[in-house]
C-alpha cells in the first residue's frame, strides 16, 4: 500500500505542477474572469497559483509514506481529500476556459490529479477502516 500511494503522491505531484505553472496563465484567469461576468482581478493568479504551490508541497510529502510515520496516513489522506474537492471548488468558467484555450488536454492535470485524489482518499479510507483493522 505504501509504494501505492508513494506512486500516486509522485504522479499527483506531476499533475499539479503541469496545472499549476503550464496550464493557469494570465490568459486562462483573463478568459475565466470574462465567462463569469467578472472584473479581472489581479490577484486572482495568484491565489491560483498559492493553492497550486500548497498542493504540490502536499503531494510531494505524500512520499514521505515511504518512512512508515503513522502520522504521513492522516497528512495524505487529508491532502487528497480536499483536493479532491477542486472538481467542485474550481468555478465553471476556470473549467470553461481552459476548454477554450488548452482543449481537453488542458484539463487532464487537474481530472486526475483531482479524480485520483478522489479515488486514492476512498481507497486509504476503506483500507484504514476494514484492512488494517482485519490485521
Amino acid at each position: 500500500m505504501r509504494w501505492w500511494v508513494a506512486v500516486c503522491s509522485l504522479v499527483f505531484a506531476i499533475g499539479t505542477a503541469v496545472q499549476n505553472f503550464v496550464v493557469i496563465d494570465h490568459d486562462l484567469v483573463a478568459r475565466a474572469a470574462f465567462l463569469a461576468g467578472a472584473p479581472l482581478s489581479d490577484g486572482f493568479l495568484t491565489g491560483l497559483r498559492l493553492v497550486g504551490d500548497v498542493y504540490l508541497v502536499g503531494n510531494l510529502l505524500g512520499l514521505l509514506v515511504l518512512t512508515g510515520h503513522r502520522w504521513v496516513f492522516w497528512l495524505v489522506l487529508a491532502v487528497n481529500a480536499t483536493q479532491a474537492a477542486g472538481v467542485f471548488a474550481i468555478p465553471p468558467s476556470v473549467w470553461r476556459a481552459t476548454l477554450d484555450l488548452y482543449g481537453w488536454p488542458g484539463l487532464l492535470p487537474s481530472l486526475v490529479t483531482d479524480g485520483g485524489a478522489l479515488v486514492l482518499t476512498l481507497a486509504l479510507l476503506w483500507w484504514r477502516f476494514h484492512v488494517q483493522r482485519a490485521g
